[in-house]
């Protein structure tokens, strides 16, 4: 097989997985805009790098959107591979709450950077930062701006994992979009995922409760639900609870219906239960906090939206506390948002992430348009298309 030259665009995990698998029988270069590699990968580590996540099979897959198109990604490098990979690297990992596995408590996520970075140095990648993609030449070379000059390179294989658009300060600001388009590559535009949601809240929640935690609730709305935790903000509610209705009031908002998301503050118990326990001890509305073990961010909230008759006689109460009704504005904008979708449309790639229109160019990770929630699933399924579309070129080169 003869020895092929192969540029990486963009040095996050689809980009970095992808130079590991060529590197081992290819000329690999790497280039990374910003002045070191994996800048969105080091902000998602600060707190615990939840790095991927237990699920398997149909449990692993069906939570990725569009249905169908991440399953040979993920079937080909799974959460096990993964952690495998790391391991190989002397980087432990461990299965914490909600089946989500994190890497070693001890370790950094600079650390863990590090790590990889060097494994790619000994296969002989070379790492080109403060290189910003421009596009193609007329002869299709691949251009950069390095330092305010241009840059042209040749390569037989291009793979692109150039990002999405949110934290533009990690160098991912969707740009690139205005080349792909050029070429009559279809993209659509970035849109917030794994977010917060803007709320009306009245003057006294944003006063007395930003910052206060509404703990072990169910969020719902008319087909979807999911337990956990939420926060209150000022502007109105985050946290993982809330990141994984966004799909749901995302359609919503965009088809201009009224967006509204319930809120149970008892999911553990039915209507019924609670009437017939609040009706055994015939409880006044002073008495709500201590008898519902309510804090005073959740009292606060259910009296937001509720009339003060429905709100003063018990049975309105534990039925709004079942599943207050909350208007949604609007999602919070994409540059906070943890994910993006949007960008290259899925119909554009094969199923080994290289163009349809130019079949040896790749697109992985975040630049195309799938979603999924947070639990390790982003991080895996950037890992999982780099791996592929690497596998998919190593068997391209080898039979020419």
């Amino acid at each position: 097989m003869a020895r092929k030259r192969i540029i990486i665009t963009g040095g996050g995990p689809a980009g970095l997985m992808a130079a590991d698998v060529l590197s081992v029988a290819h000329e690999v270069h790497l280039y990374e805009k910003e002045k070191n590699i994996g800048q969105k990968f080091l902000v998602a580590g600060k707190g615990g790098l939840n790095i991927t996540n237990n699920f398997r099979g149909s449990a692993l897959t069906g939570r990725y959107t569009p249905a169908g198109f991440m399953d040979e990604a993920l079937s080909g490098f799974s959460p096990e591979d993964l952690r495998g990979w790391l391991s190989g690297m002397g980087i432990s990992t461990f299965t914490g709450s909600s089946d989500k596995v994190f890497t070693d408590k001890d370790l950094p996520a600079i650390d863990i950077l590090n790590k990889i970075r060097e494994k790619l140095l000994s296969q002989g990648v070379q790492f080109h930062t403060e290189h910003t993609f421009t596009g193609f030449d007329e002869n299709n070379a691949i251009t950069f701006r390095h330092q305010d000059q241009s840059i042209c390179v040749k390569a037989d294989y291009l793979v692109f994992a150039l990002g999405g658009a949110s934290w533009s300060v990690t160098g991912s600001d969707g740009t690139w979009r205005a080349v792909f388009e050029s070429m009559g590559v279809s993209t659509r535009p970035f849109q917030s995922s794994n977010c917060g949601i803007n709320i009306s809240w009245p003057e006294g929640i944003r006063k007395s409760h930003a910052g206060k935690p509404l703990k072990n609730i169910r969020l719902f709305t008319a087909d979807r639900e999911t337990k956990g935790e939420a926060i209150i903000t000022e502007y109105g509610l985050e946290g993982t609870a809330v990141y994984a209705l966004v799909p749901v009031l995302r359609d919503m908002l965009q088809a201009r219906i009224p967006a509204t998301l319930s809120l149970d503050l008892k999911p553990f118990n039915t209507v019924e239960q609670l009437l017939r326990k609040a009706s055994a001890s015939r409880i006044t509305s002073k008495e709500y906090a201590s008898f519902f073990h309510l804090n005073t961010a959740g009292l606060a909230v259910i009296k937001a939206f509720t009339d003060k008759d429905t709100y003063l006689a018990p049975e309105g109460f534990i039925r709004s506390m079942k599943g207050l009704q909350i208007p949604v504005d609007s999602l919070r904008p994409v540059e906070e948002a943890i994910s993006t979708i949007g960008g290259i449309c899925t119909g554009e790639v094969d199923r080994c992430f290289s163009l349809k229109r130019y079949p040896w160019i790749y697109v992985t990770g975040e630049m195309v348009d799938w979603d999924a929630p947070t639990g390790g699933f982003l991080l895996q399924g950037c890992f999982s298309m780099g791996h592929l579309a690497a596998r998919s070129i190593l068997e391209q080169a080898r039979d020419l």
